[in-house]
């Protein structure tokens, strides 16, 4: 199988793989409707979380935010940051709301990013565990109804309180940063009752198991649970998992993470480094999880008082920020199989950003410098090209001598490979090296949030997505078609129309595919397009003849 073949025959089957995922995506049959109760108020009780030496279970979460039938629906607490917009709501002091004021919604691009909300029932919880503690589903009291970060001040903090007949009071505060998507959450507990008290605090994100509705790669990026511990590094739970009640992560652990995943989004559960905790992930409702953790309290004697919280992340996946919120946190990048070459593409690519501040103009440096790197091996599988089609008219005449007779046919023609110092596969090994980096980069191009609605220029105006003109696609193809004249001609007629049709069939799959990635391989092919007519050049020219031909 000579170069050009191979190379089309690899594009070939990774596109059908990813033309496979994305009409499964398309036709997978819809989620089941929500199950109300006789009621009909659409909170479904969920499955309790055993929690050990806890004086209750977990309190449930209702399948709809806000129908918790504890209290009518009150006047939602709004803050504002450099970074976000947030909204709080009174039953539970839920957050409820996040937008993400600095990256735009990919449907609706004069509206900023929603990370939690209503869409995708995605919200973000906490409570005690405890006879008669306050929880998610108690009305608290807060201290003003808007916030805002102040100029000069690097942090807000909203306090929400609620005390129980017993006489056990309890002020929660989510204290907002300033150029943070980090969220300090803290429950406060002052035992004022005539009794001890040992409750556990509780924190977690709910959310539906849908994608995003921008999420329309043709690989689905990963949307569900991570934990993170220093024993088991990070496991993945699938919705699915949770489904069947299959869910394989640690539990009890001394440190770590749990967070809820999306594409280029993660919002994350950050326990005080080396604190006791449970880590839970659970199906609520048809369509509907959870994700989070409990931390035990010590007792807390009459007059006595406790706090318990965690840090929330929740925010963009950029890389040069996850690693200072939490360890390995950066480990919620989706880079797919190949992230062992993904992740320095990433950085190198983020390096020639900084240097020339536009993302296109890097794709176009890291496929020079790619290209460089290789060049050996590429400047090797063009002169076994050129000198195959130097041989071409012999090995057709070959072909037709010995056409009824395959075993001398091959003979004779690795003989005349052998004379002329042609190798028929020099040119595979750059290729097949060549192959990983492209399929690393759709996964960098993909997953990395700093790409995301980034503009080249021109009609370009996000290189994660396709070409909205596919100007780009047609390009390339033509530089394929160029690639397959350049290239030697298959002695089989039939080998030589598959050739041809190739270009049109392979630029038709580059349609769609990211811009930023039909950028790289058009660039890639420009390039080898000059390297193999000066090659080619210089052969027929007899300035590289093997050594059989100089004697």
């Amino acid at each position: 199988m000579d170069t050009q073949r191979l190379i089309l025959f690899v594009i070939f089957s990774f596109s059908v793989l990813m033309l496979w995922d994305a009409w499964q995506r398309e036709h997978r049959p819809a989620p089941a409707p929500q199950v109300q109760d006789k009621a009909g108020s659409g909170a479904v009780p969920a499955a309790s979380v055993p929690a050990p030496g806890a004086p209750a279970a977990l309190p449930k979460t209702d399948a709809v935010p806000g129908s918790t039938g504890a209290a009518p629906a009150r006047e939602r607490v709004r803050v504002e940051t450099d970074l976000l917009r947030a909204e709080i709501d009174p039953v539970g002091g839920d957050l409820v709301r996040l937008d993400l004021t600095r990256y735009k919604d990919s449907l609706h691009p004069d509206k900023p990013f929603e990370l939690l909300g209503a869409d995708h029932r995605y919200t973000v919880q906490s409570g005690l565990i405890g006879a008669n503690l306050p929880n998610h589903r108690t009305l608290f009291t807060p201290e003003a109804q808007v916030y805002k970060l102040e100029d000069g001040k690097d942090k807000v903090e909203v306090r929400l309180r609620a005390t129980t007949p017993e006489g056990v009071d309890v002020v929660k505060s989510l204290t907002f940063h300033r150029g943070s998507y980090v969220v300090d959450i803290a429950q406060e507990v002052e035992n004022k009752s005539a009794a001890p008290i040992a409750p556990q605090g509780y924190f977690h994100v709910t959310r539906d198991g849908k994608a995003p509705a921008d999420d329309q790669a043709m690989v689905s990026t990963y949307t569900g649970v991570g934990v993170f511990t220093d024993a088991s590094k990070l496991k993945l739970v699938k919705f699915a998992d949770m489904d069947k009640d299959k869910a394989d992560y640690p539990k009890q652990a001394n440190d770590g993470w749990i967070a809820m995943i999306q594409h280029y989004f993660v919002s994350a559960l950050l326990p005080p480094d080396k604190a006791a905790r449970e880590y839970y992930a659970e199906r609520v409702a048809e369509n509907y999880y959870r994700a989070g953790v409990k931390l035990p309290l010590a007792a807390i004697e009459p007059g006595g008082k406790a706090t318990s919280g965690v840090r929330l992340f929740a925010g963009p996946q950029e890389q040069n920020v996850l690693p200072a919120v939490a360890p390995h946190l950066d480990l919620v990048v989706d880079y797919g199989w190949l992230t062992v070459i993904a992740v320095p593409l990433f950085w190198v690519l983020e390096w020639f950003h900084g240097w020339l501040g536009n993302w296109g103009l890097a794709i176009i440096a890291l496929t020079v410098l790619i290209k460089l790197i290789f060049f050996p091996l590429s400047a090797a599988s063009y002169k076994s090209m050129a000198r195959m089609k130097k041989v071409t008219p012999r090995l057709t005449k070959i072909r037709e001598m010995y056409g009824n007779d395959r075993a001398k046919m091959n003979q004779a023609m690795m003989e005349l490979y052998k004379e002329e110092k042609i190798n028929p596969l020099g040119g595979c090994l750059p290729i097949v090296v060549q192959i990983p980096v492209f399929i690393a980069l759709y996964w960098v191009l993909l997953s990395s949030v700093e790409l995301r609605q980034a503009p080249f220029f021109g009609w370009i105006t996000d290189l994660s997505k396709q070409d909205p003109f596919f100007i780009l696609p047609a390009l390339m193809m033509g530089s394929m078609i160029i690639q397959t004249k350049m290239s030697p001609t298959p002695p089989d007629p039939v080998q030589a129309k598959v050739m041809m049709i190739m270009p049109f069939a392979f630029g038709v799959m580059f349609f769609f595919f990211p811009a930023g990635l039909v950028l790289y391989w058009l660039v890639n092919n420009i390039l080898s397009i000059a390297q193999q007519w000066q090659i080619t050049r210089m052969i027929e020219g007899g300035k590289d003849k093997p050594a059989a031909a100089k004697r």
